[in-house]
């Protein structure tokens, strides 16, 4: 009878562990707050960016691999220069029923440029100079210097176009309190040929937002098919062991992660007390401690090995052992706290959660190691540093050097760095203009206004059954896919 029990037990516990099939809808689950899901403002959190893109469409967008498609634009050709966009506008209307055409497109995305002034997104925004309406369904966009990675800055979700209730996007949302159901457009709403029986081949989303403990909860018990959003500070409660079956899937997210300077007092009012703490940091040590494959800890500023990196900028402290650097690091300790006859005490800011928990207390000991003492606070109004955990938008030294510009307000920041990346907008020759970015991450680093770590970590949880997902390097995992089901 008790084997009887053991079997029942395990059906239930693996029927409990699959996918509900293409019959039902998937259900999905962001880890966060449902006031971030839903947010419609211009700083949107990720959950807020997966939703505005599914109901909304720019110009481009991203797929599943994280590469550049078509959206509004059906094509679009670059110029030799590098400097002239041209798009193709495919044959549509807005959800209003007024005509998608270039002065209408060239009108909707000359106020979301406007209205992102302000924000690091705005500066990314910085090189474009003019938005032209070509003939009826061409539009151009004219830059100061070549930008590669433009496409990728046009396709975020900040730089959706609309007019109209309804949406340009793939998807329509109907919104039930703290939950969404999202279901793809007919065809011909979503700007593709008609397609007999098409809707035998796409199945609803439910969407919600939950916290990590909940979320990976409900996963377990098969109330989920997907879960988003998963940070360092989720990972613990997640199962990462060779049971989980590849359920657990690690993004090679690129970006910041690391301590941003908030107030240049006490030990951190120099940049050589500030290098002091970054010496401190036995960064192998946090990575090994997480046992993540892949994440790799850096001193760098700006992700090692980006396209076009001319390798001006190395690893600091290369040839010095952690010894030497930590000896050096408690000499300055010393020699502050006999200037000011007291401890030096630093206050840090990050989020809670059990990744977080651990972090902190890593850092803790090893600041501690030095003769500094953290202590961790609520508020990040309060703190004299700040956990900064963000995926990069696009792969160019400027999107990490933009998030330190002094204009947005976020801790220390060096104005000389901001000139040069300004310099670098206007600079057609691509070795010159990297030359000036190198010198910028330069002029940050030795400000030592930010302590780098590695890259964030970000995970999902994902059934076996589920299609539409690909790990990318932007943590983004469009909605439409989602929904098709395979045939």
């Amino acid at each position: 009878m008790n084997f009887l029990r053991l079997i029942i037990l395990l059906v239930a516990l693996a029927l409990a562990g699959c996918s509900r099939g293409n019959d039902g809808a998937l259900e999905v689950a962001f880890i966060d707050s449902a006031e971030n899901l839903f947010d419609t403002g211009l700083r949107l959190s990720s959950p807020a960016q997966h939703l505005r893109a599914a109901t909304e469409s720019g110009l481009v967008a991203l797929n599943a691999q994280g590469e550049v498609v078509p959206a509004l634009a059906d094509r679009w050709i670059v110029t030799d220069d590098g400097r002239s966009f041209i798009f193709r506008l495919r044959e549509s209307t807005w959800a209003d029923g007024s005509a998608l055409t270039a002065e209408s497109v060239r009108a909707e995305l000359r106020s979301a440029i406007r209205a992102l002034r302000g924000t690091a997104l705005g500066l990314d925004l910085a090189p474009i100079e003019e938005v032209r309406a070509m003939a009826g369904r061409v539009v151009e966009i004219r830059l100061s210097s070549p930008v590669p990675m433009m496409l990728q800055i046009l396709a975020q979700p900040e730089l959706t176009l609309s007019r109209g209730e309804g949406g340009s996007g793939p998807m329509r949302i109907e919104r039930d309190g703290d939950r969404a159901t999202l279901e793809i457009k007919p065809p011909l709403e979503r700007g593709v040929p008609e397609e007999r029986n098409w809707e035998r081949y796409i199945r609803p989303l439910e969407i919600r937002a939950a916290a990590s403990a909940e979320a990976i909860t409900l996963f377990g018990a098969g109330e989920l098919d997907l879960v988003l959003g998963g940070g360092l500070d989720a990972l613990p409660l997640a199962d990462t062991g060779p049971l989980s079956r590849g359920t657990v899937r690690i993004d090679p997210a690129i970006g910041l992660f690391g301590l941003r300077v908030r107030r240049e007092e006490g030990l951190l009012a120099t940049a050589q007390g500030r290098e002091a703490v970054a010496m401190a940091i036995d960064r192998a040590a946090l990575i090994e401690l997480f046992a993540i494959g892949g994440w790799v800890a850096t001193t760098r500023l700006v992700t090692p090995g980006l396209p076009g990196d001319p390798g001006h900028v190395a690893e600091r402290w290369a040839t010095q052992t952690l010894a030497e650097m930590r000896d050096e690091a408690a000499r300055r300790v010393s020699a502050w706290r006999a200037a000011n006859g007291a401890e030096p005490r630093l206050s840090l800011f990050l989020p809670r959660g059990p990744g977080f928990d651990i972090l902190f207390r890593e850092l803790a000991a090893h600041l501690g190691s030095v003769g500094m003492r953290l202590e961790r606070v609520d508020e990040a109004e309060q703190a004299d540093l700040v956990l900064v955990d963000r995926v990069a938008r696009y792969s160019d030294p400027r999107w990490y050097l933009n998030q330190f510009n002094c204009s947005l307000r976020g801790g220390l920041c060096s104005s000389e760095a901001d000139a040069l990346v300004r310099d670098s907008i206007v600079q057609t020759d691509p070795a010159a203009k990297a030359s000036l970015l190198s010198q910028a991450e330069i002029e940050l680093t030795r400000a030592n206004v930010f302590i780098p770590i590695g890259a964030p970590v970000r995970f999902s949880l994902v059934r076996g059954q589920v299609s539409g997902f690909v790990g990318n390097a932007w943590a983004f995992h469009p909605l439409p896919p989602l929904a098709v089901i395979p045939r």
